[in-house]
């Protein structure tokens, strides 16, 4: 059988396998497919970032949902947790976003969500691509005809609906004026929503990166190009940064100095300050192995047990609701508020962090003393193909070998890309100038690899 699914869903270059709108419309149907249940007529929520790509992917996958004889309700462009929180408050069967998250514009994805609002288990996920890789025997006879045909809905207030939901995360009790913030939209999703919400509560909102044009998305703007906010916030004299990635479900930071927070400085400042507030459940967090050795370190001095899960928001949730926590997350600015909301949301997990500043008093690079990480290196390298680090002998040996160097002073932990074809090193320890040595040869060592086996 063939494998469409990734860590986050599908996703590839638009207009190329297996993101085209054959695939689009053979998702659709297999997706009502395996949901339905006798004669019940499904309700599936569709949703997108801003791509040019996303009208072609919508209509397909809206005509395959119809053809088996469920509705579609569609929301336009929306962050990825909206989807999310729309699919849950209005009782529907199921999700589904059309993005590519952080990466250019000529790339897109699908993913799908459950009626509770969680992305789908991986139990799910391989009935979808077995029924599809089957060459979809027997849904022909399935289709229904007549009045039976699914329809087509357009939900004119969605925005509306998400922007009251994500306001209701921040206390009732508390505002945003007199705090000035610049917030980079990314050119994505959250170019509506995200304005609507920090202007509601009060702040003096400098927009960026909110007049997107199909191309645009992701392009030196958004969570991956932190530069951009880090100058923006420093040319305006603003309080804070936020910038978002292009379906809004992750978040990254500026201090009023020009300094970007990432995940885990986010983590420790806020699981600090929840447990402190009674509001930690079980006294846990749930992260994964590219957060910084010293965050666990720093919360285990505060009782605060930190357990680890796969790389992916999806896994983190897993572990969340396995072991009763209530807050997860991830370094690249995935965080999840589970009191809140089931998937990641970067204007959520922004309102917790201004919610910390405002009570507190204290300007975010203040905040962020409290957490001092180990120095990290990171390699994204460019690979043909993803084979089992295991099978790649010379990298293998090279790894365990500086592995035992290191020791209990830093750690490595090399990954590929679920989304992309790149294998990631993270190399940590005390010491820059060894780390990033050690990072190098790994790295050499692994192009050397495929350089000679491609």
């Amino acid at each position: 059988m063939g494998k469409l699914f990734g860590t986050d869903g599908v996703r590839g270059q638009a207009n190329r396998h297996p993101l085209t709108s054959e695939v689009a419309l053979k998702l659709g149907m297999a997706l009502v497919s395996v949901l339905k249940s006798g004669g019940k007529k499904l309700k599936i929520v569709i949703g997108k970032d801003t791509r040019i790509s996303g009208y072609m992917l919508e209509t397909a996958l809206s005509s395959g949902i119809c053809a088996m004889g469920s509705d579609v309700y569609l929301v336009g462009p929306m962050p990825t947790p909206g989807v999310a929180f729309i699919t849950s408050s209005m009782r529907a069967d199921a999700g589904v976003v059309i993005s590519a998250s952080h990466n250019p514009f000529y790339d897109n994805g699908i993913k799908f969500f459950g009626s509770n609002g969680c992305k789908f288990d991986d139990e799910i996920e391989q009935r979808i691509e077995g029924l599809f890789f089957s060459s979809m025997r027997g849904l022909e006879e399935a289709m229904p005809t007549g009045i039976n045909i699914g329809k087509a809905h357009r939900i004119d207030d969605a925005t509306g609906r998400y922007v009251i939901f994500a306001k209701l995360s921040f206390p009732k009790n508390l505002t945003l004026g007199g705090l000035k913030m610049v917030i980079d939209c990314a050119n994505g999703a959250t170019y509506k929503a995200a304005p609507e919400v920090f202007e509601e509560l009060g702040a003096t909102v400098i927009l960026d990166s909110v007049n997107p044009d199909g191309l645009n998305i992701n392009e030196n703007c958004g969570s991956m190009h932190p530069q951009n906010l880090s100058s923006l916030v420093k040319k305006n004299g603003a309080d804070i940064g936020i910038a978002f990635d292009g379906d809004g479900d992750r978040v990254i930071f500026s201090d009023e100095n020009g300094d970007i927070l990432l995940g885990d400085e986010f983590l420790a400042i806020c699981s600090i300050y929840m447990k402190e507030e009674g509001l930690l459940k079980n006294n846990g967090i749930v992260t994964t192995p590219m957060s910084n050795i010293a965050l666990e370190l720093l919360l285990k001095k505060n009782g605060i047990k930190t357990i680890y899960a796969d790389v992916g928001d999806r896994y983190i949730m897993e572990k969340m609701l396995k072991n009763g926590y209530n807050l997860g997350g991830e370094q690249s600015g995935h965080i999840i508020f589970l009191d809140n909301i089931n998937t990641g949301d970067g204007i959520i997990s922004a309102l917790k962090l201004l919610a910390v500043m405002v009570r507190s008093g204290l300007p975010l690079s203040q905040l962020r003393k409290i957490f001092a990480p180990y120095p990290q290196t990171l390699f994204n390298i460019d690979v043909p193909y993803k084979k089992d680090i295991a099978e790649l002998p010379k990298v293998s040996e090279k790894i365990a070998y500086f592995t035992e160097v290191l020791k209990d002073r830093g750690r490595i932990f090399v990954r590929y890309s679920g989304t992309q074809n790149y294998l990631r090193v993270l190399v940590e320890g005390e010491d820059y100038d060894e780390i990033n040595k050690i990072g190098l040869e790994i790295k050499e060592e692994i192009e050397n690899y495929f350089k000679n086996n491609n």
